[in-house]
């Protein structure tokens, strides 16, 4: 399995010829190369998430994929089919092996509605918690794809998640909104985060992959 990081939250996963694209959006260039796309993932309704132009571009290379999104994606996407996922389903898409924890955004501040959000493990091996610190309760997570700044993320909640996870591999993703002495500050509390729990820590920038 190759896991390539993209801007902001977008992943790109490909293993046996076929790719699982998450969280495709509004900070992200165009992906290219999706003839092998045989689902996407949305781990909720903010535009920096998915956006109306990626999935049209995706859909237009692999016609009928699914989607897996919380309601509020299918409410916010009409017209795109979205099939509805929640903390505690398992689906197989393509081959890929998806279970969804968690179900709640991070808090950004009272006066904001709360925004559902899932966290999903593929393969039993990368988890990606969205804009959550939600844990996957019960799982030995080989690689944690870790948020590295946000209006909701401090970055002390952020090293207790990574810490609380104990990956055997981590990397920072949802990164756009910092500025470069943010993103290396950030990545090295996440790694010595990491590195507490005998885990090692991989800087990858966009377009970087890492094989697990």
């Amino acid at each position: 399995m190759r896991v390539t990081k993209h801007e902001h939250a977008a992943l790109r996963i490909d293993d046996g010829g076929k790719t699982l694209i998450l969280d495709p959006g509004s900070f992200t260039a165009p992906l290219g190369d999706l003839d092998n796309v045989v689902a996407v993932v949305i781990t909720h309704e903010h535009p920096d998430h998915w956006t109306p132009g990626h999935l049209d571009e995706i859909l237009r290379a692999a016609p009928g994929v699914p989607v897996f999104a919380p309601a509020g994606v299918a409410a916010a996407a009409p017209g795109y089919g979205i099939t509805v996922v929640s903390p505690g389903d398992e689906v197989g898409a393509g081959g890929f092996a998806l279970r969804f924890f968690g179900g709640d955004h991070a808090v950004i501040h009272e006066s904001l509605p709360p925004v559902e959000n899932v966290g999903v493990l593929v393969d039993d091996r990368l988890y990606y918690p969205g804009d959550s610190y939600a844990v996957p309760a019960g799982v030995a997570v080989d690689a944690l794809a870790a948020p590295l700044g946000a209006p909701w993320l401090k970055i002390g909640e952020a090293m207790d998640f990574v810490l609380e996870v104990r990956p055997r591999r981590a990397f920072g993703v949802h990164d756009m909104t910092l500025s470069e002495i943010g993103r290396s500050m950030h990545r090295s509390r996440l790694q010595w985060a990491t590195e507490q729990g005998g885990g090692e820590f991989f800087v990858l920038e966009p377009g970087d992959s890492l094989d697990l």
